[in-house]
């Protein structure tokens, strides 16, 4: 964990060091720089000094005298690591005396760079001027730092796994390679190291490349929470004649792609399952960034693409899955890789699934005038990779033969979705928010349900048609639905037994429906401040005040611009959204499964951590910042205390 922790310490430096403005000019961070130099030497240092207590001396220039000294580095390289690293202590020296300010940072102008020069001895001559000679000398000069922290990096890790036949270094003491791979944050080094070997040993096209490429491959895998994972992964994802033909093109022509290949790897198994299966899909992780904001139109003329050519029935629901299987890990990575918004992820999400619905609803063909319109977090266009599909199914028509046709239409959509088994399911579709739930029709009239409606809905069923959305179908009959619905959703007045109704079913889900083995004090979707309760205030104010939006993130927006929610109460709400909303994402991803508490198990938060980019403890106490904070709007605003 500690050597982990150094190296990812001076990885990020480097990354900060060169989207800096100066660059290459850093000469503290830079490739080639000082923690090039001081990072090698204690490198060794960490590796070596366990059984050889001479190495154990506390500045880098006796380090490497006395690293050269006892055979753990050549000589040459540690002669020409000491030279570099006066010469860049001098120069940073320099600067700053003439600046009187502490900076690393090499002159941009020329000018000033020939000044320095001249100050560190160089003249005019055959070959330039003295800032010209000056840093040619430095180029090359920094440029052997690097290739000699490399090799004394990978070198001898190539020689233990039997990469390259020639050994000219010096060899690694007994567990030295498992030890140097735990730096890399492999927790099993010697199936690491075995795995490896085996990548690696060969003459085969993707052997020689993998022996190529090893260096690049421990560092990408070493970006991800789980090192371990990923280089499982890899070995599968390089498994098949066909499979490893495609990726091993694609690490060659495209290390773009590789290296987010490799955090994906070690972030998901269920992201490197669908690579496996998507081995194509390698290559196109290259292209970084958010593409245009997802349109569930042209998302359904991609599906219905994808399906065409199959004339089978399992076969076009086999095509519609695998197509969907794609659109995910295309947002999943720009999710994990990119740190795509959440709001943009659940927009992504809800128009795959109305694409998907739309297919399915195709497939079935109904005999009348039929749509499907979204509720819940689906309809407020906020989908999580867990989310099931809530939905409710409508038609325009009268008569029993109309209403079994639907009836009929609903079935099998619901049926082509859910599939059989789990491996066959495409998406949950969750019909239980229909009128009388699970005992009412599966699918109604706009006619019947305007007279459920104006008789029977329950307080909470107008907190779910805040989020009514038509998702798929004819979009008449589905806007029809939603305007029918409206005035006794939006324009009746929220009364005392309709808050008291609503409370009571809010507390109920806070008592009853955290499974058991999960944390309710760190609960993303029912916990105190969380998701829920996010939501059940906003749905609330939305109602009393006749704030029409789907999505929570806009309605508290819109809450705010109208003057019926305090800025420092929207922000409060918000930031729990999208903690919680991320948080959750990120956890299906990394444990696969609809768990909805921040882990107990040390090895899970952990992992959770590291891809969230923070750390176990400090993800838990944003955890509980966050949602005090959203807890004390929700008591106010929802329960009505003081």
């Amino acid at each position: 964990d500690d050597l982990r922790a150094v190296r990812s310490l001076k990885a990020r430096s480097e990354r900060a060091a060169l989207a800096r403005p100066a660059g290459t000019r850093d000469l503290k961070r830079a490739p080639g720089g000082i923690r090039d130099i001081e990072f090698s030497a204690q490198l060794l240092q960490l590796v070596h000094g366990r059984v050889d207590a001479t190495l154990r001396t506390p500045t880098t220039l006796d380090a490497l005298a006395v690293l050269a000294a006892a055979g753990y580095i050549d000589r040459t390289d540690g002669a020409d690591l000491a030279d570099a690293y006066v010469l860049l202590r001098t120069i940073e020296h320099r600067l700053q005396l003439d600046n009187d300010t502490r900076t690393h940072e090499l002159p941009a102008g020329p000018d000033a760079v020939d000044r320095l020069a001249r100050l560190l001895g160089h003249r005019d001559g055959p070959a330039g001027t003295a800032g010209e000679r000056f840093s040619a000398d430095l180029r090359r000069r920094r440029s052997r730092v690097r290739t000699i922290h490399e090799r004394l990096w990978f070198r001898p890790l190539l020689e233990a796994f039997g990469a390259i036949a020639d050994d000219d270094g010096v060899p690694l003491r007994p567990g030295a390679a498992e030890l140097r791979l735990s730096a890399f944050g492999f927790a099993d080094t010697a199936r690491t190291a075995a795995a490896l070997a085996e990548l690696t040993r060969g003459l085969s096209r993707t052997s020689r490349l993998m022996q190529q490429m090893l260096p690049l491959v421990l560092s990408w895998l070493a970006l991800s929470p789980d090192p371990d994972l990923g280089l499982l992964m890899l070995r599968n994802l390089l498994t098949g004649s066909e499979r490893r033909t495609l990726v091993s093109d694609a690490f060659r022509e495209a290390p773009d792609a590789a290296q987010r290949a490799c955090v994906l790897l070690g972030t998901s198994r269920l992201l490197g399952e669908l690579l496996v299966h998507n081995p194509d899909m390698v290559e196109r992780l290259g292209a970084a960034g958010a593409r245009p904001d997802a349109d569930a139109a042209a998302l359904t003329g991609e599906a219905q693409r994808a399906v065409a050519w199959r004339t089978d029935a399992a076969d076009r629901v086999e095509a519609l899955q695998r197509w969907k299987d794609r659109e995910l890990l295309s947002i999943a990575a720009r999710d994990v890789l990119d740190d795509a918004d959440v709001r943009r992820v659940g927009r992504e999400l809800a128009a795959v699934a109305d694409a998907t619905v739309q297919l399915a609803l195709d497939d079935v063909d109904p005999k009348v005038p039929m749509a499907v319109v979204a509720l819940g977090r689906y309809g407020g266009q906020a989908l999580s990779y867990a989310s099931d599909l809530d939905v409710v199914f409508v038609y325009a028509g009268d008569g029993a033969a109309a209403a079994e046709e639907a009836t009929r239409v609903a079935q099998a959509v619901r049926r082509l979705l859910n599939g059989s088994t789990p491996a066959s399911r495409i998406f949950v579709v969750d019909t239980d928010l229909r009128p009388e739930g699970r005992q009412g029709a599966l699918a109604r009239s706009v006619t019947a349900y305007d007279r459920y409606w104006r008789s029977y809905a329950e307080p909470w069923e107008r907190l779910a048609m805040t989020r009514a959305r038509h998702a798929a179908g004819d979009p008449a009959v589905g806007s029809a639905l939603v305007a029918t619905v409206a005035p006794q959703v939006w324009e009746r007045p929220v009364t005392d037994d309709d808050l008291r109704a609503i409370r009571r079913i809010k507390a109920r889900m806070e008592r009853e429906r955290i499974p058991k083995g999960e944390d309710p004090d760190f609960h993303l979707k029912l916990g105190r401040g969380s998701l829920s309760d996010v939501e059940f205030t906003v749905q609330l104010l939305q109602l009393r005040h006749g704030v029409r939006h789907t999505e929570t993130a806009a309605a508290i927006d819109a809450l705010v611009a109208e003057h019926h929610l305090r800025t420092d109460d929207a922000e409060a709400l918000r930031e729990s959204l999208r903690f919680c909303a991320r948080t959750r994402n990120r956890l299906y991803l990394v444990t696969s499964a609809a768990v909805e508490s921040v882990p107990v198990a040390t090895s899970e938060l952990t992992w959770l951590a590291r891809s969230l980019d923070t750390s176990a403890a400090e993800l838990r106490e944003t955890y509980r910042r966050v949602t005090r904070r959203a807890r004390r709007v929700t008591e106010r605003l929802f329960y009505g205390l003081p």
